[in-house]
């Protein structure tokens, strides 16, 4: 596992903490919460990547 995806992992932990802990997201709807914010954290970092490469070129 990379460094960016154990960030991302690392990030999405985080929410998803803070969404339970402020009883937004119930430990019954962990998982699809999980994978949800999971994909959405990568898709902004990959697009965050893919938007810097272009500029160097």
């Amino acid at each position: 596992m990379s460094s960016l995806d154990e960030q991302i992992l690392r990030t999405s932990k985080e929410i998803i903490v803070k969404f339970i802990e402020t009883g937004r997201v119930s430990p019954a709807g962990f998982p699809e919460m999980f994978k949800t914010i999971f994909n959405t954290v990568e898709e902004a970092v990959n697009h965050v990547n893919t938007s810097s490469e272009g500029k160097n070129e």
